[in-house]
């Protein structure tokens, strides 16, 4: 499967499953197993950089276990080839994401204007505080 220019997960490193699925369809949902469950072993796969699977790992949140191997259950159609096209694409964006070098964050100063609009709010919200503060005369 080609992820992209670089990256492309033999076929091997996926299993299947094809189980039942649940939820509405009749007899059809009781006899036929047309979900499919994708698992891949992002951790062990030599077809990952190590970077891109650290950041699949972490992107792929619950999907993935304490093992490392991706889970991918789709059971969105009727037939068990197009929900195993499903899971296979499913899979294909998430290293395909996953493979994007997050941009560096360049640190900017703020602007005078924010810098205004801060001290102002400030300045506002210590006036109204100030108000609520009960005046004690000392004449009394």
């Amino acid at each position: 499967m080609r992820v992209n220019r670089t990256i492309a997960i033999d076929d091997s490193e996926v299993s299947f499953e094809f189980i039942r699925s649940s939820g509405p369809g009749g007899q059809n949902v009781n006899k036929v197993a047309t979900a499919v469950r994708l698992r891949f072993d992002a951790r062990r796969s030599p077809s990952l950089p190590a970077d891109v699977r650290e950041r699949l790992l972490r992107i792929a949140g619950r999907k993935a276990g304490e093992d490392g191997v991706l889970t991918i259950l789709a059971r969105r159609y009727r037939t068990q080839e197009a929900n195993r096209r499903d899971a296979v694409k499913r899979l294909i964006d998430l290293v395909r994401v996953a493979s994007e070098k997050p941009r560096k964050r360049h640190e900017t100063k703020p602007t005078a204007a924010s810098k205004k609009r801060r001290l102002d709010t400030k300045r506002l919200r210590a006036r109204t505080k100030d108000a609520r503060r009960t005046i004690l005369h000392p004449d009394e």
